[in-house]
């Protein structure tokens, strides 16, 4: 691939990736809960769903979802559905950006595959990934040349972007530990939170298919 064609997928990639989304708020509040060790079992599953949505966009479900009503409208409303879920579990209170000493105390650790299961889901069950993908890779791809290879590089970009970005903002979170676990403080980014991700499933119900 040629260098300048990568490095213009390079910024449009790195423009999508740092836009905050529902994987950064899992990072910041999995970072803040539980540093690392916690933070890093979310990435990976987020990179694995992001590679998991590239490949199925290349083979063409992305085409799929645009011209089957009912399969794009299904899937819109899981994914949708599911953020909604973690969205409001913030504003009810059910689940904490970072809980305040006395009660990070009396919480068992969230299981690793648990994280990495939860971080999965938000990526593979928003369909605006995989049109993002579609519509993004074949203006990079170069039809003369074997694709399997371009493929691999694009995505590998997008994961390792992904990757660095996510970890950044966990390790910020857990920088910031003391002051997001003031009661306050949490309340006040619980509802942030919890906002965020209510509003991300609310546009995803009003995603329309591409025309055509």
């Amino acid at each position: 691939m040629q260098t300048a064609t990568l490095l213009t997928y390079s910024l449009v990639a790195a423009v999508s990736v740092v836009s905050p989304g529902p994987a950064t708020m899992l990072a910041i509040r999995n970072g803040a809960a539980g540093g690392v060790r916690a933070v890093l079992p979310s990435t990976l599953g987020n990179v694995t769903g992001l590679f998991l949505l590239s490949a199925a966009a290349m083979l063409g479900l992305g085409v799929v979802l645009q011209s089957s009503a009912l399969l794009f409208t299904l899937v819109k409303v899981a994914g949708a559905a599911y953020l909604l879920y973690i969205g409001l579990r913030h504003l009810l209170g059910r689940s904490n950006i970072a809980p305040p000493p006395e009660q990070a105390t009396q919480q068992a650790p969230r299981r690793a595959s648990r994280l990495y299961l939860e971080a999965a889901l938000v990526a593979t069950m928003n369909p605006k990934p995989i049109l993002f993908f579609t519509a993004l890779f074949p203006q990079f791809l170069n039809a003369s040349e074997p694709l399997l290879p371009q493929f691999l590089i694009l995505t590998g970009i997008f994961m390792g972007m992904s990757l660095v970005s996510l970890l950044a903002y966990g390790a910020l979170a857990h920088r910031a530990r003391r002051l997001l676990r003031q009661p306050r403080i949490v309340t006040w980014l619980n509802r942030l939170v919890g906002s965020i991700f209510v509003s991300f499933g609310v546009a995803l119900l009003r995603l329309k298919r591409a025309a055509g």
